[in-house]
């Protein structure tokens, strides 16, 4: 009898262990912050700006790492950017914009912050307000515009477009393309966008490099996949995690930082949220 029991209370032990090395394991995949590297190859990127170090960081989703995130913004201070791309879906709800003034004050202290709306902002409503905070604390907010960078003597063009949930006579990112190209032709053109799933059109504008997100990396990582899930349920999509090319344009998608997706609210495996450094190198 007392074999039995103990028996019986090592397999009770070794199943607690198992369902608590479980839920361990899956929190860290939700919220386990990997800081990724990778070098992105661009056409067109003119000497100055190889080797520029950028951070790129989306779908945030009303998260906080850290009181005024603080955990966030340290590991992104210690990447030495010389810029940010925020590309979309900050927050999901209207209360959330009380994250906002920290966030923005953070990154833009640490390098020139550029944001672009994404889906869940324009659902959330009132987007001008959100807008409006984002400026108010530091970040540049480009809403179917562009800007010019420079580095060590040359010139690039950053460009950002709202999300298609926005206005219906937006701007389009084929008519920015070629007012970017009427006025600067031949520089090399860099596109914040939210949806990685608009590669193709992007890329058929002609913009050398889009950074996007949207996707949370697939959601579910297996291997010889892209991700099991994509937006609006679709499944096995691609052009969600990493480096991709159609023609002479390049994507980096990242996985992003928050859950709050479809079809399982709240979850990722093998795919942990990401704070993604660039580096720039010539095609």
């Amino acid at each position: 009898m007392k074999t039995k029991r103990l028996r019986a209370l090592g397999a009770a032990l070794g199943a607690a262990a198992v369902i608590l090395g479980g839920a361990a394991f899956l929190r860290w995949q939700m919220w386990g912050v990997e800081v990724t590297h990778t070098q992105v190859a661009v056409s067109g990127l003119p000497q100055g700006f190889v080797g520029m170090r950028m951070v790129h960081l989306s779908d945030l989703h009303g998260h906080v790492y850290g009181e005024n995130h603080q955990d966030l913004l340290r590991r992104v201070a210690e990447q030495k950017p010389e810029l940010i791309a925020l590309t979309g879906d900050v927050i999901d709800q209207a209360s959330q914009r009380g994250i906002l003034p920290a966030l923005a004050q953070g990154l833009s202290a640490i390098a020139p912050t550029y944001f672009v709306t994404g889906n869940h902002e324009w659902a959330v409503g009132d987007v001008g307000r959100t807008k409006g905070i984002l400026e108010e604390n530091g970040v540049t907010v480009l809403s179917n515009q562009y800007t010019l960078l420079e580095r060590n003597g040359d010139q690039v063009v950053l460009a950002g477009v709202d999300d298609p949930n926005g206005y219906a006579d937006q701007k389009t990112p084929g008519e920015l393309y070629q007012e970017i190209a009427a006025a600067h032709p031949g520089l090399c053109t860099i596109l914040l966008a939210h949806r990685n799933n608009l590669f193709d059109q992007y890329a058929a504008c002609g913009y050398d490099l889009i950074l996007a997100g949207h996707a949370h990396g697939g959601i579910v990582r297996l291997p010889f996949t892209d991700g099991m899930f994509g937006p609006g349920r679709q499944m096995f999509p691609t052009w969600t995690a990493g480096v991709y090319t159609l023609g002479e344009s390049t994507l980096f998608a990242t996985r992003g930082l928050g859950n709050n997706t479809t079809p399982i609210p709240g979850f990722r495996l093998f795919n942990q949220p990401e704070i993604a450094v660039l580096e720039l190198v010539a095609q």
